[in-house]
């Protein structure tokens, strides 16, 4: 294949009016899914569980697979294994060695029962390969809706329990020791984060969808602090990533996955070089030998 054709594959914007009308609704899905991913991915790095995505993917792929095979809904099928993966992490995973544990045997367990379901299903190799890395023409009217109001859902109860959820997150024992429930939020967490993989593989796939509930949230926390900025920031990445990606897309013969995890990653890259510019500038800044007044003043804030 020469690099003409290879670009023909990768871009081809020829037609791109017509094919923007097909897709609106997987764009009115990516976007949401960016929002939500991006929000909920924040408490996902604070409470290192970005394995744990990656496990409750899996079942979720098994759920929908099983839910292909015997023609139910595969939306409905994906949550089902979202959900189960996410009881069980949350109600056995109390200490981050045991859900580890945990997340490592579901894993193998969920992607071998998803691909033998796969084996059996005996329609088009299309829908098979659209459960692990996405599809771009995927969401009905229906669909919508219902992603629509499990992500409705999951803000709303996100924003419910943030802040004892932010103190959790951050230092548990002392949130347990202020009569903070800390296992009823775990619990809770892991079953509004099951809720959101299951929304998301159908768009992204089961073995990408880290794409959207990590990479934009790691992204936002090499460039801020603040517990304001970062879940805007990781709202916008998981938003630019999603959407950007849709509209790529269109344009090629590919799978949606690998044009929303290029623009994550590329947003990833670039946060973090950035970020590390910014703390060798403040080192360089506070790193004058004791006794010595800096050259240049440091303003507050900065």
């Amino acid at each position: 294949m020469t690099l003409d054709e290879l670009l023909g594959q990768l871009f081809d914007f020829s037609n791109y009016g017509q094919l923007l009308v097909l897709v609106q609704n997987s764009i009115i899905a990516a976007a949401v899914l960016g929002i939500v991913g991006g929000l909920i991915g924040v408490f996902v790095m604070q409470r290192d569980m970005a394995f744990a995505v990656h496990g409750i993917s899996e079942l979720s792929f098994a759920g929908a697979a099983g839910a292909l095979l015997l023609g139910a809904n595969v939306v409905a099928g994906s949550l089902v294994g979202s959900l189960i993966a996410a009881a069980i992490i949350g109600l056995l995973g109390a200490r981050a060695r045991d859900r580890n544990s945990i997340i490592g045997v579901l894993m193998p367990f969920g992607l071998g029962l998803g691909l033998l379901f796969l084996a059996l299903y005996p329609g088009r190799s299309g829908n098979k390969f659209g459960l692990l890395t996405g599809q771009i023409i995927s969401v009905n009217i229906p669909q919508l809706g219902l992603l629509i109001g499990i992500s409705i859902l999951v803000l709303a109860v996100l924003l419910f329990i943030w802040r004892p959820l932010t103190f959790d997150s951050l230092d548990s024992e002392v949130a347990a020791a202020r009569g903070v429930p800390t296992r009823g939020l775990s619990f809770t967490f892991m079953v509004l984060l099951g809720l959101t993989v299951a929304v998301s593989v159908q768009i992204i796939g089961a073995l990408l969808v880290l794409a959207l509930l990590v990479t934009p949230a790691a992204a936002a926390l090499r460039l801020s602090s603040s517990p304001v900025l970062v879940p805007v920031l990781s709202m916008l990445f998981g938003l630019v990533s999603a959407v950007g990606g849709i509209l790529l897309a269109i344009g090629g013969s590919l799978p949606i996955s690998p044009y929303i995890t290029t623009i994550s990653f590329l947003i990833y890259v670039v946060a973090r070089i950035i970020g590390t510019a910014k703390s060798r500038t403040r080192r360089r800044r506070g790193g004058s030998p004791a006794g010595r007044v800096p050259s240049t003043p440091i303003m507050v804030g900065e």
